[in-house]
Parts: C-alpha cells; sequence; structure tokens
C-alpha cells in the first residue's frame, strides 16, 4: 500500500524549515499530475466508453467515500453549470450521505452493504455509467458499490492509488495513479488526493467534450445561474456570432438561457426547429449550425 507508507525522502519533515516542507509538498504535486500523465491511455479509453453509454441517455454515478469521495462529488456537482449536464443523470454515491461532505463518518467507509444498496436503490443498470475512486484501492463502500454496478451491467471505471488492488481489479477501466509514498505518511488528501482530482477533471470534461457540450473551447452548454454568468453567456455569444449585446439577450431570451439554441436563433431559426436540429445533430453544433443551413433554399440566378 505506496499510498499509505512512511518514506525515508520526508522522515523529520516537522524540523525543516518552512521553505523546505513547502519544496518538498511541491514536489509531490507535480509527481501527482505526472502520476496522471503516466495514466493517460487508460483515461482516454474509459471517456471514449463512457461518452458511448451516455449518449444512448445514461446516467453517470460517482463512489467514493472520505477525502477520494468527496473529490468525486465534486467532480460531479461541477458538471452541472460548467457543461449542462442534467441532475436527473447524475448520481452522487457519498458513504456516509450528504453529512459526509464536511465531517468524517464513523464506520462509513467500512459498510460495503451500504455502497452496494445505494446502487440497488437508483437502479443503475446497463446504460449508467458509475465512476469509483478510493487512493487505497481498497474501501469496502467503493468496492461493493462498484463490483453490484458491474453486476447489474453498468459501465464501471475504478481510479486508485495502489496497483492490483479490489477496486482495479472489479472495474470494466481500471486507472491506476502511481502517487506513491506521502510527504505526511497515510494523508492521502495530498499527492493522492491531487491526482484523483486532476485525474477526474481530465476524465469528465474529455467525456463533455466529445457530447458536443464544448465548441471552438467555449462552454456552449452552460448554465446562467447568477448574474456573472449571464454576462458570461451573452459574451459567448457575442464572441461567436458578431452579434451585439442588446441582440444577445434578446435571443438568449428566446432561447430560454441556452446558448446552442440562440447561436441557431441567429442562423433564422425558430426555437422549435432549433431543438430538432440539435437533436438530430446529437447535440453538436458544427453538425447543427451545417443542418440549419443546409435547410436554407438556394437562391435563384439573377
Amino acid at each position: 500500500m505506496n499510498t499509505e507508507r512512511a518514506s525515508p525522502r520526508y522522515s523529520g519533515i516537522e524540523q525543516w524549515s518552512p521553505g523546505e516542507i513547502l519544496d518538498a509538498m511541491l514536489e509531490g504535486q507535480l509527481a501527482a499530475v505526472a502520476a496522471v500523465r503516466t495514466a493517460r491511455g487508460a483515461l482516454e479509453e474509459a471517456a471514449l466508453a463512457i461518452e458511448t453509454r451516455l449518449r444512448d441517455g445514461g446516467r453517470l454515478a460517482y463512489a467514493g467515500a472520505g477525502t477520494s469521495g468527496r473529490l468525486a462529488i465534486q467532480d460531479g456537482a461541477e458538471l452541472l453549470p460548467t457543461f449542462g449536464w442534467p441532475a436527473d443523470r447524475l448520481l452522487l454515491l457519498l458513504a456516509g450521505g450528504d453529512e459526509a461532505l464536511l465531517r468524517a463518518i464513523e464506520g462509513a467507509e467500512d459498510d460495503a452493504d451500504a455502497g452496494a444498496a445505494l446502487v440497488r436503490r437508483h437502479g443503475l443498470d446497463a446504460r449508467d455509467v458509475l465512476i469509483g475512486v478510493a487512493a487505497s484501492g481498497t474501501t469496502p463502500f467503493t468496492v461493493a458499490a462498484l463490483r453490484e454496478a458491474r453486476r447489474r451491467g453498468a459501465l464501471t471505471i475504478g481510479i486508485a492509488g495502489n496497483r492490483d488492488t479490489p477496486l482495479l481489479a472489479e472495474a470494466d477501466h481500471p486507472v491506476w495513479l502511481d502517487t506513491g509514498a506521502e510527504p505526511i505518511a497515510g494523508s492521502t488528501r495530498m499527492k493522492a488526493g491531487t491526482a484523483q482530482r486532476v485525474a477526474l477533471t481530465v476524465l469528465s470534461s474529455l467525456v463533455m467534450v466529445r457530447l458536443g457540450r464544448v465548441y471552438r473551447g467555449l462552454m456552449v452548454e452552460m448554465r446562467a445561474v447568477n448574474a456573472k454568468l449571464a454576462r458570461r453567456s451573452e459574451d459567448i455569444l457575442i464572441h461567436l456570432t458578431e452579434c451585439d449585446r442588446e441582440q444577445a439577450r434578446g435571443v438568449l431570451r428566446r432561447a430560454g438561457g441556452h446558448l446552442k439554441t440562440a447561436i441557431l436563433l441567429l442562423e433564422g431559426c425558430e426555437p422549435d426547429e432549433a431543438a430538432a436540429i440539435l437533436d438530430r445533430a446529437g447535440g453538436r453544433l458544427h453538425t447543427a449550425k451545417a443542418l440549419a443551413g443546409a435547410r436554407r433554399p438556394a437562391k435563384r440566378p439573377g
């Protein structure tokens, strides 16, 4: 269990100067990112498999306990405002429930029955995806959730910091993040936590790009849930279409705040027509714009 062992490299760290301690910890953070880079192939394969299930209407579930669980929950929760991922297609399974977001719940991570029961309660099946995250790779709650999800036909991704562990062995797509020993032994909120956070970010973001929720590097499915994001929606629309601020506000109102629809309205579509075109295009704006252009009658010569 490399994530748990004490390393001679950091022995006596509490006696070092503040600058030396910071250097050691920053060293660890760079090593964490390097570990994710090494797992690039596994992450790419996992993303493409996830895309297939989600494109067919499946749900995306995250499961974890403690620090790993909170990191997984954070990644999932951020998909809603950033990429407009539907809330009814997202499941966040945290050992100990919502209370565990703020404090440790005694025994929660050891409750394998609870992990499996949550998967059954939510009815995960062959349309769905479950991402299980555990630095140790052995957490009973997470392993049981992933095992039950796979038994029910769901696609499973396991992310762990130790190789040859149950979470990786049980997963359809294992992702091993080789971060090694921590500067503070066993504190997997450090290197292991950073590697998990980066792996989850790049994995989910790649899936969202593949699903057409990014266009020309911009968040065209973002939800304008506050004044700052409403202004950002206008800015994106102005950037992509060269309309003015007043036009952007008006067309976004007509589109119900949905950027892709607003772009198609500026192409001459009506709201219902824009929705149908986006559906035919599988949400890909490049394809939708081509379809919108093709529907226009050709001009007669002269």
